[in-house]
């Protein structure tokens, strides 16, 4: 069972649903990467989302485009996102890491050797934004065969036909896109997510999160009563540019009243 999985399972037993926190690996700097993960376990992540910085992200709104600017800028690589989770291992063991970004940084460093980096790092999974599933299935075998979980996006128009084919390539969780559009943008029916995942559930047994359109502790509860996680990440990359050097202390204090919202939810 990956870190993922029993992660899911142990909320699940007690009752809670998980929080998923995104930063983009090396904003505002490279030095507070580590630091600024360490912050979101004390704030209470189930599972850390981590960016890596691409110079075309296009699934991304201002917000976390201007992340990927600032930590390309610091020169920071596939290999350095990598190797900042293998610094967070040594004192974490139990919080599971995923890697979100682009298909180009993973082609240029070749799948295989990625996955091997990964693996070796205490990488737990990988969401790739732009690997459809009709062309991900080698990556999927690349992950299955070292243990890693292949992360999906779903989104409010994906048919049937692919919601039955993420289904059973999906692993770990699947990560359903709220909004139509980029991150950062809109605001979240609560409603229609509600409505949306319940249909997806038809197609899974993988635990549904729900991500873009999250931005407070009453937004996070909202979908915390729909679904299995809430992702959340413009907000927090806000946050850490506004924060300066105190971007630890008070992306802890932002994520622990989410999380106590999150848990007055369930």
């Amino acid at each position: 069972m990956s870190r993922i999985t029993s992660t899911f399972a142990s909320l699940k037993a007690q009752g809670k649903k998980a929080l998923i926190p995104f930063i983009t690996a090396g904003d505002p700097n490279p030095g507070m990467t580590v630091p600024l993960m360490h912050a979101l376990v004390a704030g209470g992540a189930d599972v850390i989302e981590l960016g890596v910085p691409f110079s075309d992200p296009m699934a991304d709104g201002p917000v976390i485009q201007r992340a990927s600017e600032r930590a390309l800028a610091h020169g920071v690589s596939l290999k350095q996102v990598i190797d900042f989770t293998k610094e967070f291992r040594k004192t974490n063991q139990a919080t599971p890491v995923v890697l979100m970004g682009y298909a180009n940084p993973i082609e240029a460093m070749g799948a295989a050797a990625f996955a091997d980096a990964a693996k070796a790092a205490g990488v737990d999974g990988v969401l790739v934004v732009d690997y459809p599933p009709e062309e991900a299935q080698s990556l999927v075998n690349l992950m299955d065969a070292r243990g890693l979980d292949t992360i999906f996006l779903l989104s409010p128009t994906t048919r049937d036909a692919r919601l039955a084919q993420v289904g059973k390539l999906g692993r770990g969780y699947l990560y359903y896109v709220s909004l139509k559009g980029v991150t950062g943008a809109g605001n979240i029916d609560t409603a229609d997510v509600a409505q949306r995942v319940n249909h997806i559930k038809q197609f899974t047994s993988l635990p549904v999160g729900v991500g873009f359109g999250i931005r407070d502790a009453a937004s996070a509860k909202a979908v915390a009563q729909v679904a299995d996680a809430v992702v959340i990440g413009s907000r927090l990359v806000q946050e850490i540019i506004d924060a300066g050097n105190e971007a630890p202390a008070r992306i802890e204090a932002l994520l622990a009243g989410i999380r106590t919202a999150m848990d007055g939810a369930a």
